[in-house]
């Protein structure tokens, strides 16, 4: 390749690498509008920002000699219409696909790891190829491939787990992360604003608004628990229930009685709102997070951005302009020995500036989690409304299963004793007159008592399976993993047995979990079991197409009501594209009973 080819194409590149902030000002724009709850744009503004990055690694692969190929997960699938011809989307229906199509493909382009690489990618692109003419006019076409395997780098496709971040990534990007959680918290202070308006002058319109504002402050939870690793829990009351009519049908609401419904509902969730202390530390804390965040991101932000605008004006601006170039409070340069002189102080901020980053991001959200996240008193509160959700929960599926075995013994094995009974009868009758015909009414009855006694078996295994009795947790899961038709692996170990109901718990929650897994698709799984604590967990992780929500499903949702009972826990992390990992955690001893010799560390592999 020609030098004068290698430097048109540079030049074209560097175009095109402009553009690239383009992207960047839309995508911040549509996260700007899905704070203030307009929703419908940041999926659309990503997927747009990927085809600029398509048409970079076709470039790169026509003009640089690097092949690039799509890094990202697979699309997820389309919906699929029910019977009844509506989509459901777990509890909600939807007579068109339009809606789940939306979310699915939201949650596919944000939560795909490639997505913050090509965004990080356009931001720096058209700096480094502000250089790159230049260095093409001495390198030529090596230049431009060193530029495509730059580009790889960005956004190219890297294995599922990535090598450990180096010093210069983990902090500009705890930098960017104090950004965010200052732009979240600001955003929350400005919808705080017109909600105390409200909740002072109209009530029955803050409420609404004061539902909308919790969105905005649970992104601001959710995101810095997953930036920060500084985890922020939902601090609000659950909504008040439907109210109750009288006997007379009316619905009373002090001494006030209504025809409808409408009002009583209204005055509860407004109670619910005003008497909920969350509610208030949200308007005090969006102001004082805001502060905070702002005195925080403040050093570092003035030192990093001094240090690159000095590098930038050094060895950028400086060379095509005549006047000297200087920065208070260092001298001005005219030459490159003094530009290579100031270097190193700009580099020594930009480095000072980035030093206390990660420390200073989990100081944020350590201090938003005083202000947005629960109270002892609302965590005490939260507790007493799930054992008594749980608890309803528990007594609602032990009658299920008392019914479901009342009629397993009724339709099954009762109409087998009664049919056997009724066939000794006519053995009793023909034993004398017809001895060959009371004959096989006798091998009948043998099979029969077969048929029945299989099917006993088959019921005492769904209330609790023998080889658990048996054999152990362990060695029952690791059955199980043979039965299933995943290629599956167990591994783990306990120091003795746990108390019997846990271990049913988790053997019917790790059987559900690799059904579900087997159903849609997946080909391994593995089943890593251990306790500690006081606390039974068992994690089970597949290759699935992932995307499983415990509401679009009743079997988690059984796995949720058998936990209930424990107060156990799911915790389920299901990607589009996967993997899915479920972990179960029980609270249990253990049994005080003599341990059990089968409780090896050992693994196995179906």
């Amino acid at each position: 390749m020609s030098y004068l080819r290698a430097l048109v194409r540079a030049c074209a590149l560097a175009a095109f690498a402009f553009l690239g902030w383009v992207d960047v000002l839309v995508e911040l724009i549509a996260f700007a509008l899905l704070c203030v709850g307009l929703v419908f744009f940041l999926g659309p503004a990503v997927e747009w920002a990927r085809g600029r990055s398509t048409v970079a690694r076709t470039l790169a692969a026509r003009w640089c000699d690097v092949e690039i190929a799509p890094p990202y997960r697979p699309e997820p699938p389309e919906p699929v219409r029910e019977r009844d011809g509506w989509y459901r989307d777990g509890n909600q229906l939807y007579k068109r696909a339009f809606w789940i199509r939306w979310q699915h493909r939201l949650t596919w382009a944000l939560e795909d790891p490639a997505a913050g690489r090509e965004f990080t990618w356009q931001l720096v692109n058209p700096l480094v190829t502000l250089l790159l003419p230049i260095a093409a006019l001495v390198g030529g076409s090596a230049v431009l491939r060193g530029y495509g395997r730059w580009t790889r780098w960005w956004i190219g496709p890297r294995p599922p787990v990535e090598a450990r971040k180096n010093w210069l990534h983990r902090h500009l990007e705890a930098l960017g992360h104090q950004g965010g959680i200052l732009t979240l918290s600001l955003v929350q202070l400005i919808f705080s604003v017109p909600q105390l308006v409200l909740m002072v002058t109209f009530l029955p319109l803050a409420v609404p608004f004061v539902l909308w504002t919790r969105s905005v402050t649970d992104t601001l939870r959710r995101e810095a628990g997953n930036w920060t690793g500084v985890p922020i829990a939902r601090p609000y009351l659950p909504p008040p229930g439907l109210p109750l009519p009288r006997p007379d049908g009316l619905y009373q609401v002090g001494k006030q009685l209504h025809e409808e419904p409408f009002w009583p509902v209204q005055h509860a969730r407004m109670r619910w709102v005003l008497r909920d202390r969350a509610t208030w530390r949200d308007l005090a804390g969006g102001l004082l997070v805001t502060l905070v965040s702002f005195v925080l991101i403040l050093p570092a932000f003035v030192l990093v951005s001094r240090g690159l605008i000095g590098l930038g004006a050094l060895w950028i601006w400086r060379p095509f302009v005549s006047s000297p170039v200087g920065w208070f409070p260092l001298p001005e340069v005219s030459t490159h020995l003094g530009a290579l002189a100031q270097t190193p102080a700009m580099l020594a901020m930009v480095v000072a500036g980035l030093l206390p980053t990660t420390w200073l991001a989990r100081q944020q959200a350590r201090f938003a989690r005083v202000w947005f996240g629960p109270t002892e008193a609302t965590r005490l509160a939260q507790r007493v409304e799930r054992l008594k959700q749980t608890r309803s929960d528990v007594t609602v599926t032990q009658a299920a299963e008392l019914r479901r075995i009342e009629r397993d013994l009724h339709d099954g094995i009762q109409s087998r004793l009664v049919a056997m009974g009724m066939k000794l009868g006519a053995v009793e009758a023909l034993v004398d007159t017809d001895p060959a015909a009371a004959k096989r009414l006798a091998a009948e009855l043998r099979a029969s008592s077969s048929e029945a006694l299989t099917e006993l078996r088959v019921l005492i295994r769904g209330i609790h399976p023998p080889v658990l009795s048996e054999r152990g947790l362990l060695d029952a899961l690791r059955a199980l993993a043979l039965d299933s038709p995943l290629k599956a692996q167990v591994t783990g170990s306990l120091p003795r047995r746990v108390e019997e109901p846990a271990e049913a718990c988790a053997y019917f929650a790790v059987s559900e979990l690799l059904g579900n897994a087997a159903k849609h698709g997946a080909g391994r799984a593995s089943v890593e079991v251990a306790f500690a604590d006081d606390q039974l967990t068992v994690v089970v992780t597949d290759d699935g197409p992932g995307g499983a929500l415990p509401a679009r499903g009743s079997g988690l949702r059984g796995i949720e009501r058998r936990l209930g009972g424990f107060d156990g826990r799911l915790t389920l992390t299901s990607p589009i594209g996967g993997p899915t990992r479920a972990m179960v955690e029980i609270p249990c001893q253990i049994d005080p009973g003599p341990s059990s010799p089968k409780t090896s560390t050992s693994s196995e592999t179906a």
